[in-house]
């Protein structure tokens, strides 16, 4: 890991503890969350059975009259909870780390019920990529769907999120029943089903290695395919492992 990060966009973090209030606080997952430019991926891993505790996607949107308020879209949840309103309040602790309050579903309990929430989430330096030292290119991408729904049209889509920041990488996958009902000009997400995750690090030594594969082993590609981003531009539609994604977070640091 990079000592300090540079002035940038893009950040990199991993949640400490959850407590649901007024329950003490616990940690059972290895979590990662990258964000790029308003823009993130997040994958929680549960440390006793190595399987996903939370997989989502999204938008990273910051209060314009509060900057310590932010709302996360869940365009990809392995939870379903595609409708809960995902808003947080951040608030700094006495060593640095984030405390972050708000309400949210409760996937543990039978009905999931809203419940006050309280995760303390510190900030990770930047992993040198095959770029090198101290410098380093961040995005996410999205998979294109290109399927325009006619009213009581319900078509199954597969859907990806894709991120990178410097040398940590990051792929979440779910296939999701997409509907427009009767009367409704916008398309929602009807079901989501299973997700497929990867989590890849790099080393200076070896190279590009896999920390998680989860789900289907081939489902999402790998950075040991030669994706590059470096000539990528915000917005456009780029081929990834032949598939059509557009560019929604860029940042390079040279």
């Amino acid at each position: 890991m990079s000592a300090e990060n540079p002035p940038s966009q893009s950040r990199l973090s991993t949640r400490i503890s959850l407590r649901w209030v007024p329950e003490p606080a616990f940690e059972n997952t290895d979590t990662i969350v990258m964000s790029v430019a308003g823009w993130y991926v997040d994958l929680r891993v549960d440390k006793k059975s190595g399987a996903i505790d939370w997989a989502i996607a999204g938008q990273r949107v910051v209060d314009s009259a509060d900057s310590q308020r932010v709302q996360f879209t869940h365009e990809l949840d392995s939870q379903n909870s595609f409708d809960a309103v995902d808003c947080g309040t951040f608030s700094s602790l006495p060593n640095g780390d984030d405390l972050e309050q708000g309400s949210m579903p409760r996937a543990d309990l039978p009905g999931c019920p809203v419940a006050q929430y309280e995760e303390v989430w510190r900030e990770l330096g930047f992993r040198d990529g095959p770029e090198g030292a101290g410098k380093g290119t961040s995005w996410v991408i999205e998979s294109k769907n290109g399927n325009e729904l006619n009213e009581g049209d319900e078509i199954e889509v597969k859907r990806t999120f894709i991120g990178k920041i410097w040398g940590t990488y990051l792929a979440l996958q779910q296939v999701q029943i997409h509907v427009r009902e009767k009367g409704s000009a916008t398309t929602r997400v009807k079901e989501g089903k299973g997700v497929n995750a990867r989590r890849e690090e790099w080393d200076a030594a070896t190279g590009w290695h896999v920390k998680y594969c989860l789900g289907a082993e081939d489902a999402l590609p790998s950075m040991n395919l030669g994706i590059d981003g470096s000539s990528w531009k915000l917005g456009e539609t780029v081929m990834v492992a032949g598939k059509e994604y557009i560019v929604r977070g860029l940042e390079s640091i040279v």
